[in-house]
């Protein structure tokens, strides 16, 4: 299969009843949808994959971010996430498509589309989408697959950015 589905940052720190204040997303809808599109996806024989945000386990990060730290239960895939494949990368950055591995994985595979879902869809998922244009591969967002904490005026900009680039968003 050319497609893949990637799931990006569905992370404890996220998503489950430890997190901070900023991240209000609902995690019960939100983890609905997107396992309702992971088993979609792993049914009709795509690969489905999953991405991790990490940060660095530095004091600094500690305090300025605390959260997505390495080695932190917070960092791991969120526990009512439905695990299909063995496909999980970690990224330092908003671009989940600049871990190397990943996209020799793509490669590899002839994976020509990527679907995305996860979170943030104006932050972490958009910028994989944007990663991915610039690459010439073919991005979508699933928009019922995605949630954001972002400020509309933030979102608009980026759904200008997204247009231009021609990324579908569904």
């Amino acid at each position: 299969m050319d497609t893949a589905l990637i799931v990006i940052d569905m992370q404890n720190d996220y998503l489950y009843e430890k997190r901070k204040s900023k991240f209000s997303y609902n995690t019960k809808e939100l983890t609905a949808n997107v396992n309702k599109l992971i088993h979609q996806y792993n049914d009709k024989g795509c690969d489905v994959i999953y991405i991790r945000h990490i940060i660095q386990n530095l004091p600094t990060n500690r305090l300025l971010f605390g959260f997505s730290i390495a080695g932190t239960e917070g960092a791991e895939l969120y526990s009512g996430l439905d695990i299909v494949s063995d496909y999980c990368f970690d990224k330092l950055v908003g671009d989940a498509l600049t871990n190397k591995q990943l996209m020799a994985h793509i490669q590899k595979n002839g994976i020509k589309q990527l679907h995305l879902c996860g979170l943030d869809e104006y932050g972490c998922v958009s910028s994989t989408a944007l990663g991915a244009a610039k690459r010439g591969i073919k991005a979508e967002i699933i928009s019922n697959g995605t949630a954001t904490v972002l400020p509309l005026k933030k979102v608009e900009k980026i759904k200008s950015r997204l247009e231009k680039a021609g990324i579908k968003v569904r």
